[in-house]
């Protein structure tokens, strides 16, 4: 006799529940999948939305890829929205659903899924303009809806969706003020590479404010916090988001200490038989070794799918995330992998640095442009530990590749041995890449001792001389305050002009600094090479 078909609940849709339901389906066509949804979409291109604020996509349709109508007819599929799970009985396994007219039913479950994402950080105030986050197809038909040349539109929040919110509202005409309440933009990134970021949208006349945040809201404006009123008809809140748990907590499911829904390697929770999945869920973290809350589409996806697996009798576990993203911001691709070196700071590991300026493709061929490239590693194993990639073209390969090394075990020296496609048109015969990996094995061997841009000031301090490598022409272009300027290839013919003791020496991007470091460390002196040169350092210290 066989087993009665499993009777599987799916909360929440989109990309970690969908996933789920659809993969279970082409596992087990005798499962009955039920998929309780509390909006008016299941399943809808969510990072789409601003490109359809911005008219990039101009077809709203494009944005809703299935229906609840379109999953029955392909995956038999039970997909009812307006449908809201408002209570979970673990012990009886069955789930308390309201539905669109108000009434309440009880639905029993095998297994449940639970995805029921991340919410807004913040509640609309009760006065002022109106707000929107940008994470549902409402939210992007009330902003694409008000959205008109001259609309003065604030944007609190400078991360991904909200720089993406930015640029797709200055598409459309709009006055944008962007309001971030840290010192910089895409806090996932250091400050020295976003540099670029903040100019770019200056440029673009985007109002910047750093460093405040509204305290206050009236029709026509909102006040920050140090003082200043600005003008605002419609606010978009994309300040974060914080994980959806509050169903899961009542329920007496586990949360973690980040605030999402614990889980093991198998996305299982802490009762029987019920899973979690998505943004509001903790991610084992490659780098911290702890959970840590990473919101990926490519996680909710990917775990979704693994989800069903098991429910389907397969054994599976989920690997480590290292939390790869990137943003386009008006050509400007920033991009990152696993901790930055504040995140390292703030834990307190050791840690070396490396940063590079080399052209996306070969320098020759028409058209390359700079990447700006930082790259995080452990001086004892080498093992790289992140890595940051800025610039308009071939960022994302480049951030990608070394995703995957570090989820490979690659290190960071061993980034010089990898081989990668090359063409002049695509690339470099020294990918930027492989220049990483030249660079930091010459950083951990102490081929090519180097000093950080924050740390050059505490150098000079300690009795160190900058000496600039560049040519008179670039340094009088712009120079570090203090530099004596000796070009490369005079050095040697020169070296009884350089001051006694210890020397810091620099040239545009790292690599003739480096050469003169390699020189100098073979004629006796003590020095060190200012690591991605005049460019890093001005990054970094531009206000």
């Amino acid at each position: 006799m066989s087993a009665a078909p499993l009777t599987v609940v799916i909360v929440g849709g989109v990309a970690g529940g969908m996933s789920a339901a659809t993969r279970l389906r082409r596992l087990d066509e005798s499962a009955h999948i039920v998929v309780f949804e509390r909006g008016p979409e299941v399943s809808y291109a969510n990072c789409g939305l601003p490109y359809y604020v911005g008219g990039v996509i101009q077809d709203r349709e494009a944005l809703l890829l299935q229906a609840p109508e379109s999953l029955h007819r392909r995956f038999r599929l039970d997909v009812r929205v307006r449908h809201e799970v408002v209570h979970i009985d673990t012990d009886r396994r069955v789930v308390e659903v309201e539905g669109p007219d108000g009434q309440r039913m009880l639905q029993p479950y095998d297994r449940l899924v639970l995805a029921t994402g991340a919410r807004p950080r913040r509640d609309e105030p009760d006065a002022g303009p109106p707000v929107r986050s940008l994470r549902t197809v409402d939210d992007a038909d009330a902003i694409h809806a008000a959205a008109r040349p001259g609309l003065p539109v604030v944007v609190v929040g400078g991360g991904y969706t909200g720089l993406e919110a930015v640029e797709n509202l200055v598409a459309r005409g709009a006055a944008v003020t962007l309001v971030q309440r840290g010192p910089q933009l895409l806090s996932p990134l250091d400050p020295e590479m976003v540099a670029p970021l903040a100019e770019e949208l200056r440029v673009r006349g985007v109002d910047v404010r750093l460093g405040v945040e509204i305290t206050a809201s009236a029709p026509g404006a909102v006040t920050l916090s140090d003082g200043t009123v600005v003008a605002a008809e419609f606010v978009v809140d994309a300040s974060g988001v914080v994980p959806e748990v509050g169903l899961a907590r009542d329920a007496g499911i586990r949360i973690g200490e980040t605030g999402g829904i614990a889980v093991d390697d198998a996305c299982r929770t802490s009762a029987p038989d019920v899973f979690a999945v998505g943004d509001g869920v903790e991610k084992s973290d490659l780098v911290g070794g702890g959970p840590a809350l990473i919101t990926m589409a490519g996680l909710a996806n990917r775990h979704g799918r693994m989800v069903a697996d098991l429910i389907a009798g397969r054994v599976e576990a989920a690997s480590p995330a290292v939390g790869t993203g990137i943003v386009g911001v008006f050509g400007l691709a920033l991009a990152k992998t696993g901790w930055s070196e504040r995140q390292l700071r703030a834990a307190g590991r050791e840690f070396y640095v490396v940063h590079v300026h080399p052209g996306s493709h070969a320098g020759y061929y028409p058209g390359a442009e700079t990447l700006s490239m930082k790259l995080l590693a452990d001086p004892a194993s080498d093992r790289i530990l992140g890595a940051q990639v800025v610039g308009r073209d071939g960022v994302d390969k480049r951030i990608d590749v070394i995703a995957t090394a570090m989820q490979a075990g690659v290190t960071a020296a061993g980034l010089a041995r990898l081989e990668l496609a090359y063409a002049p048109q695509f690339g470099s015969a020294k990918d930027p890449v492989n220049m990483l990996g030249y660079v930091a094995e010459n950083t951990r061997t102490g081929t090519t001792p180097t000093v950080q841009w924050h740390g050059l000031d505490d150098a000079v301090r300690a009795g160190a001389v900058l000496i600039d490598v560049r040519s008179p022409a670039e340094h009088a272009a712009g120079a570090i305050p203090g530099a004596l300027n000796v070009p490369l290839d005079e050095l040697r013919d020169r070296l009884d002009e350089l001051p006694a003791g210890p020397l810091v020496v620099h040239c545009q991007v790292g690599l003739r600094g480096h050469i003169a470091t390699r020189l100098l460390r073979q004629h006796g002196r003590d020095v060190r090479n200012l690591d991605g040169g005049y460019r890093t350092w001005h990054d970094g210290t531009v206000r």
